[in-house]
């Protein structure tokens, strides 16, 4: 009898993940467990967001008191955790740094704004779409028209330049980072109440709207992981994808979007979580030019950064500290979107909302034209 070592096990697996079907699986595991998730207490069409899930981190951080959303969500730590996980695993932990880390900050800032503006990023725009809010079809024509203008720069020499090899700390920060967000998530630090009887923080938790809607801590931070662990292996990127189609015409990464689509709608159907319409979605507005204008902007900052919000965090977890750098881009742009009023409610874009994402789109623009590969 022929055994299968453990070696050869891994390899077998690491080749099947890293294969055109590695990002199918991929895609089919978010699409079925994003609306578990939401069935277990997460946020209706909003199994998985980055973008929203960074802002809920960001409120409990304090960096903005919007109080109804307010939560260190797991999935986000199992991200990381779950791509550290595999880079080790299969030997692709490779500290790295240097390739324009102020700009992919300022793009994870301006990424943020835009998403904030339709209410998700790419993963919950899909999400959306296979949940039945046809508010989102504004948004991913949005998303595709930003991924658009981002492969025109990309085409004519656009270029962070390159990232190099740094110390081995420098790639366990960001991990070091989420198991912090963890304990705090865990044991909830307070320091007391005001005289009107609220919370002081260090920590704040949401006790109504989304932020208080979560799915259990464990099963949260599990599936967190495995996400993590798998769409490291394969690559899988929701911007990737469109670019990938567009640019090199190849099609492995948008299969694995097509497959979430298709396993988000079977299983919202099977859960009956499936509502279509455009009115009373689950926090979404109607605004179909700014769920397209937000879209746009996020589509082009993820574009010339290198990725969607989940590929970011997959490649901080196996040690790419630019990539770190643009999911606290992120996390403070998120901040800064609900201390001054740029993000959207169900009730429509927020007051400076359009104003950010005009601002944005010239930032990027401005970056898209200049920022080339030095040659010297």
């Amino acid at each position: 009898m022929k055994f299968i070592t453990k070696g050869a096990f891994i390899s077998s697996i690491s080749r099947f993940l890293t294969s055109r079907w590695g990002p199918i699986i991929t895609g089919i595991v978010v699409g079925v467990l994003a609306p578990v998730l939401v069935k277990l207490g997460n946020p209706g069409n909003m199994g998985v967001c980055v973008v929203c899930f960074n802002r809920d981190i960001a409120g409990a951080l304090g960096l903005h008191r919007a109080g109804v959303v307010q939560y260190i969500r797991p999935e986000i730590i199992g991200f990381v955790l779950g791509a550290l996980i595999a880079a080790l695993l299969f030997r692709e932990f490779k500290p790295r740094t240097g390739s324009a880390p102020l700009v992919r900050f300022l793009l994870g800032m301006f990424a943020t704004f835009g998403a904030l503006v339709f209410l998700g990023c790419p993963w919950r725009a899909y999400l959306r779409l296979a949940g039945g809010d046809w508010n989102a079809i504004f948004g991913i024509l949005g998303l595709i028209a930003g991924i658009g203008l981002g492969i025109a720069f990309l085409r004519s020499g656009y270029s962070l330049g390159r990232s190099r090899p740094a110390p081995k700390a420098v790639g366990w920060v960001m991990p070091a980072i989420m198991v912090t967000l963890l304990v705090l998530l865990i044991v909830a630090p307070q320091f007391g109440r005001d005289a009107g009887g609220n919370p002081i923080g260090p920590i704040f938790f949401s006790t109504t709207g989304p932020g208080s809607q979560h799915a259990p801590l464990l099963i949260a931070l599990v599936v967190g992981v495995f996400i993590g662990f798998l769409a490291q292996r394969s690559r899988f990127c929701t911007v990737g994808a469109v670019r990938d189609a567009i640019l090199l015409r190849d099609s492995r990464l948008l299969y694995g979007v097509l497959a979430l689509l298709v396993a988000a709608f079977v299983t919202n159907v099977i859960l009956g979580q499936f509502h279509p319409g455009f009115e009373k979605q689950p926090i979404a507005h109607t605004d179909g030019w700014w769920n397209f204008g937000g879209m746009v902007l996020a589509g082009l900052a993820f574009t010339l950064a290198g990725g969607c919000p989940g590929r970011q965090l997959f490649l901080a977890g196996e040690g790419d500290a630019d990539s770190g750098l643009f999911v606290i881009g992120m996390i403070v742009g998120a901040g800064f979107a609900h201390s001054y009023s740029t993000a959207s409610s169900a009730a429509g874009p927020g007051v400076f909302g359009p104003f950010a994402v005009i601002v944005g789109m010239i930032v990027c623009v401005v970056l898209g034209f200049t920022m080339r590969e030095s040659k010297g």
